[in-house]
């Protein structure tokens, strides 16, 4: 990658740390086990990796209610293991890009305690939403995305707004205070080295002044999406970014290294999400329509175009993501499966989800790879109720399974205690059937999906064409999607259940079933060089 605009394409690896690697023996992974791994990443041929919250924090939704936005939680290390791995990771050639959570903290932040004491009408209690309510009733009907009231009583009979867990107290950022000390966060972690952070929850910072009631109350608590429009996507919040965008640019001019903005945006509409990518704001945002995409050639087809024509731009370019830690595993979505439920086909999961990496791998952009997903694990559907810790869960009442399932900790070798992860006992169970998917065992396998993802991550690197913003889609028969990169690169993807001829003449460069040929079996995906212009094979309109 060029120093400039090397997030445009890279491939980062999402490493949840607590799941990731155990180097002390206490169960939970660590900053000193992710370093021990950097070289299984550097492998992998990942350009970076994204670390999600290692903050101290009192774990009520793990790590995302931060207590101290300048230190690490000693369950995952300190400062000096956070520097040991910014060296080694840059000594590898691997970005590291950190989690930043600006729309909320723990109710054990300092802030949050002085707000507390101080009392009603008090400015330490205007740096978070207080407000009064009508007696045993809240200040408005807005809900939870976890589940319940988005507000919660304390003992002066005040309330406090909370948008995810009654541990996670929103801030009110049209408080200056608020401003200048994530102004202040922010450049903390540059200066110690980050290339760039990920941020949580960047559409939901600013709510609507009054914070009126909304007409569809429930909307955000059934469904976990962003629907409350007097709580989500304030127009204020841009401001926000090209502020931080300012700072980012600074770091990048001072140290010659480019800094990176990358945002959770949850809005529903690619159109509003392009708007976070303007050029003087948020380098890239993760594109969870495809994630959300069923396995559908149309569906794809029309989720692919419209991420390249309206979130693609000259400034910026569209960050694919199909797994992550907030969402059941691509296998099991594939397979049919649900969470808590079953996890459906796994065999047809495992072949779709195959066929789905080549896809994503083989489009312009970014793509952000979440651990365990180059291995094909599938959700952990049925984990014991008493080992559940997800608030989503216990909010809802078991009605939403809640994400504990896809942050089962990893399986490195197969016959290892704790396989490979910890020599005690995991934080969260690992199955017996996680051993058959253990680094190990795939990396002695040539048909694994590790080398699946392996060679596709080499061959991105390797083909010019992977590195153009040139993509042009090709006529096919129904069920199958056909595109063109740069020059003489196609990508095929069967999403019928039927066998198809390759609508391309040429060298098949890769393939996620190793029967493909001049025809592709049900569910597949191949790469190919061919020296005839796109025209040759029916190129679309």
């Amino acid at each position: 990658m060029t120093a400039s605009g090397w997030w445009r394409n890279a491939v980062i690896y999402q490493v949840y740390v607590r799941s990731f690697q155990d180097s002390d023996g206490d169960g939970v992974g660590d900053l000193a086990g992710v370093r021990a791994r950097l070289p299984y990443l550097r492998s992998l041929g990942v350009d970076g990796i994204w670390l999600n919250p290692f903050y101290p924090s009192p774990q009520h939704d793990h790590g995302y209610d931060v207590a101290d936005y300048l230190a690490v939680d000693p369950d995952y290390g300190t400062l000096d293991s956070f520097d040991h791995l910014i060296r080694d990771a840059h000594r590898l050639g691997l970005k590291v890009l950190i989690d930043l959570v600006p729309n909320h903290c723990s109710t054990s932040h300092p802030w949050f305690a002085e707000a507390l004491a101080a009392g009603p009408g008090s400015p330490e209690r205007s740096r978070f939403h207080f407000a009064q309510g009508n007696g045993s009733e809240p200040p408005n009907n807005w809900r939870s995305i976890f589940g319940g009231s988005a507000w919660q009583q304390v003992d002066d009979g005040e309330w406090y707004l909370h948008s995810f867990a009654p541990e996670q107290a929103d801030f009110n950022w049209r408080h200056p205070d608020v401003t200048s000390y994530f102004e202040q966060v922010l450049r903390f972690w540059l200066e110690r080295g980050v290339d760039g952070v990920r941020i949580d929850v960047a559409h939901g910072l600013h709510k609507a002044d009054g914070l009126p009631d909304h007409e569809n109350a429930m909307d955000d608590e059934l469904t976990g999406d962003p629907l409350n429009s007097h709580a989500w996507n304030q127009p204020e919040v841009h401001e926000v970014w090209r502020q931080w965008r300012s700072i980012a640019e600074e770091y990048t001019a001072l140290t010659g290294r480019e800094r990176v903005l990358i945002g959770e945006v949850g809005v529903l509409d690619a159109e509003q999400l392009a708007q976070y990518q303007r050029p003087d704001e948020l380098h890239q945002t993760f594109y969870f329509e495809f994630l959300r995409a069923q396995w559908n050639d149309q569906t794809l087809y029309d989720v692919v175009d419209r991420g390249l024509g309206t979130v693609a731009g000259p400034a910026s370019s569209v960050a694919w993501v199909l797994n992550n830690h907030d969402m059941p595993r691509s296998v099991t979505r594939y397979a049919g499966g649900a969470p808590g439920i079953d996890t459906g086909d796994v065999d047809l999961g495992t072949i779709r989800a195959r066929a789905a990496a080549l896809l994503m791998l083989a489009l312009p952009g970014a793509a952000y790879v979440y651990q365990g997903e180059e291995l094909g694990l599938p959700e952990v559907t049925d984990l014991p109720v008493s080992v559940l810790v997800d608030p989503m869960y216990h909010r809802t009442g078991g009605v939403r399974r809640g994400r504990d399932g896809c942050r089962v900790p990893l399986p490195w070798t197969a016959a290892a205690d704790g396989l490979g992860f910890t020599s005690a006992t995991p934080w969260l169970p690992q199955p017996d059937w996680f051993a058959d998917h253990a680094v190990d065992q795939q990396l002695s396998s040539g048909e694994s999906m590790l080398h699946l993802y392996r060679e596709a991550l080499e061959l991105r690197r390797r083909v010019p064409a992977l590195a153009s913003s040139e993509f042009h889609w090709l006529q096919t028969e129904p069920g199958v999607l056909a595109f063109t990169r740069g020059d003489g690169f196609y990508c095929v993807v069967n999403c019928s259940s039927r066998v198809v001829a390759a609508p391309v003449d040429g060298e098949l460069l890769l393939a996620s079933n190793d029967e493909v040929g001049d025809k592709l079996p049900p569910n597949s995906a191949a790469w190919y060089l061919s020296e005839l212009p796109a025209e040759a094979f029916g190129e679309a309109a």
